[in-house]
C-alpha cells in the first residue's frame, strides 16, 4: 500500500504524534490501493477456460448481452473479454447477435452448443458473477494491508519521532470512547489491544455494552482496504465480498475516474467487521460448500482479514466451546490455517483482530492455557453514576427528547437504587425507545416525564412494577 496513504490513515485514527496530515475522508487514492486493470487473460492470473465458463453462465442468465454489460457483470476489461469471446466464437459456443458502428457496440448470444455447455456448468456450480482473483493475489493484498506491518504500526520510525518508538493511540481512542462510561484503565487496555492487533476478551453481565463496544472498535481501525468480489481457491470460485461485512467508503468523482484504470475485480471498503453470535459452529470456520448450489462459502476468519472478527455469546452457542478451540488457537497466534476441514487444502494467514465476547465468567468458558493466550481482557459492568447520567442525556439528545434533571434523579434513585437494579449501559436507549413507542401508540408528542419513564420501566421488568431486581431480557447494546 502507498506508504503516505497508510501513514495518514493510521495517524488520523490512532492519534499518532507526528507525520503527514491525514487525508480527508473520501479522498482515497484508489490507484494506490487497487492493482492495475488486466489487459489480457494472462494478466488476470486465471485460465481462459474458467473465464469462458463464467461467460457461458452469464449469457445463459442474461440472454443476448452487449459487450459493456458483460464487462460490468464479470468485472473484466473489454480487451480481456474480446480475447475470451474470440476463442469461444471459434469453438462455436457464442456468436455475434448484432453489431453497430463502433467495435465496442457488439452484442453476443449463446449458440445451441453454448447453451448445452452453460447448462452443464450451472449444474455443477450456480455461481455467476465477477471473475475471481487468485488466492496468491489475495494473500499478497492481505499482507500489504495488514495493520501488523511495522510500517503501519510504527510509521513514525520512518521519519517522525525517533525518540518515541511507540506513539500511543490514547488521545484518539479517548475521544471516540469518551461517552461509553469507560474508565482510563479500560481505555488503555482497549487502545493497546487495537494498536497491537492482539486478541481481546470482553466479559461482563448482559446489558453492560460489550457487543456495542466490540462493534465500535472496528470503526477505530484506520484506512480503506481492497477486498475481492470472489477468490479462486483450488478449482472453486468462492464468493467473498459482502456489503454488510465490507461497507464501502463514500465514493467521490475522483475515485470513479481512478477506478477505470484499476482491476474491477476488487472493491474498496472500510476495514471489515465480521460479527457472529450463538449461531457459530465449526463449519463456519472452514471452507464449505452448499450441496444444492455447488457454491463454496468463505470461512468467517477469511472474510474478516485486515479487520475485526467478533465472536459473541461465547459459551452459550449451539456448538461446545471445546469443538472450536483448535480453530481459535490458530487465530490467537495469527498462524496460517487450513481453509478446508480435516487439515487439508490451501492455507490462509489470519490477519484480523479477534474479539471474544461473553457474559459468563471467563474461567467457566476457557481453560487456563487458552486464557493465557488472550492478550487483553476487559471486564465491563455497571456504570458509575456520573457516566450513567451522561449516557442518558446523550441518548435523549439522539432521540430528540428533552431530558429534565429531576427525571434523571428519579430514574437513578427511585427506580435503579430502590430496586437494586445496576446502572447498565442498556437501559437509557431501551427506556427512551419505549417512551417513543408508547407516545406513538397514544398519538402524542414523546416527553420524558416521570410518568412516561415509569411506564417504560415497568414494561421492561417482569411484573407490573419494578421488582427487587429488574433485568432487560435479551438486550445487549
Amino acid at each position: 500500500m502507498n506508504e503516505t496513504l497508510s501513514f495518514a490513515a493510521s495517524a488520523a485514527v490512532f492519534g499518532m504524534a507526528s507525520g503527514p496530515p491525514a487525508m480527508p475522508p473520501g479522498e482515497l487514492e484508489i490507484a494506490a490501493i487497487l492493482p492495475r486493470q488486466p489487459r489480457t487473460v494472462g494478466d488476470t492470473g486465471l485460465d481462459a477456460r474458467l473465464l469462458a465458463t463464467l461467460v457461458l453462465k452469464t449469457l445463459q442468465t442474461t440472454g443476448r448481452a452487449p459487450l459493456p454489460l458483460l464487462s460490468g457483470k464479470l468485472r473484466l476489461s473489454v480487451s480481456v473479454l474480446r480475447e475470451v469471446l474470440g476463442a469461444m466464437t471459434t469453438e462455436q459456443q457464442v456468436e455475434v447477435a448484432w453489431s453497430g458502428d463502433s467495435d465496442i457496440d457488439v452484442q453476443y448470444q449463446l449458440t445451441p452448443i453454448g447453451q448445452r455447455a452453460a447448462l452443464a456448468c450451472l449444474a455443477q456450480c450456480s455461481y455467476s458473477g465477477p471473475a475471481p482473483v487468485t488466492l496468491d493475489a489475495y494473500r499478497a493484498m492481505v499482507e500489504r494491508q495488514s495493520l501488523r506491518r511495522p510500517a503501519l504500526r510504527y510509521p513514525e520510525r520512518q521519519g517522525g519521532c525517533p525518540s518515541a518508538p511507540i506513539c500511543r493511540p490514547t488521545p484518539a481512542l479517548a475521544a471516540m470512547l469518551a461517552d461509553d462510561g469507560l474508565d482510563p484503565v479500560q481505555r488503555e487496555l482497549l487502545g493497546a489491544a487495537l494498536h497491537a492487533q492482539r486478541p481481546l476478551l470482553l466479559h461482563g453481565p448482559t446489558g453492560s455494552g460489550k457487543t456495542t463496544l466490540a462493534r465500535k472498535l472496528a470503526r477505530l481501525l484506520p484506512g480503506a482496504v481492497a477486498v475481492p468480489y470472489a477468490i479462486l481457491i483450488g478449482d472453486h470460485i468462492v464468493p467473498f465480498y459482502d456489503p454488510l461485512r465490507h461497507p464501502a467508503p463514500l465514493p467521490s468523482g475522483r475515485q470513479q475516474e481512478e477506478r477505470r484504470s484499476c482491476d474491477a475485480r476488487w472493491a474498496i471498503c472500510q476495514r471489515p467487521l465480521v460479527h457472529v453470535g450463538a449461531e457459530l459452529d465449526a463449519n463456519m470456520l472452514t471452507l464449505h460448500s452448499d450441496p444444492d448450489s455447488g457454491i463454496h462459502h468463505a470461512p468467517l476468519q477469511l472474510q474478516a482479514n485486515n479487520g475485526i472478527l467478533v465472536l459473541d455469546d461465547i459459551g452459550r452457542g449451539r456448538a461446545p466451546v471445546a469443538e472450536l478451540l483448535a480453530a481459535w488457537f490458530g487465530m490467537l497466534d495469527g498462524a496460517p490455517a487450513r481453509l478446508a476441514a480435516g487439515g487439508h487444502g490451501e492455507t490462509m494467514p489470519f490477519d484480523a483482530m479477534l474479539v471474544l465476547v461473553t457474559n459468563l465468567s471467563p474461567a467457566s468458558v476457557f481453560d487456563p492455557a487458552f486464557l493465557r493466550r488472550i492478550a487483553y481482557r476487559v471486564g465491563l459492568g455497571a456504570l458509575v453514576e456520573p457516566a450513567y447520567r451522561a449516557l442518558l442525556r446523550r441518548a435523549s439528545r439522539l432521540h430528540g427528547i428533552d431530558c429534565d434533571e429531576a427525571v434523571i434523579d428519579h430514574l437513578v434513585t427511585r427506580l435503579h437504587r430502590a430496586s437494586g437494579t445496576p446502572l447498565l449501559a442498556c437501559y437509557p436507549h431501551e427506556l427512551l425507545g419505549r417512551v417513543l413507542d408508547f407516545a406513538g401508540l397514544a398519538g402524542t408528542e414523546p416527553r420524558l416525564t416521570i410518568a412516561a419513564l415509569e411506564q417504560a420501566w415497568n414494561s421492561i421488568c417482569t411484573s407490573g412494577s419494578a421488582p427487587a431486581s429488574c433485568h432487560v431480557a435479551g438486550i445487549e447494546p
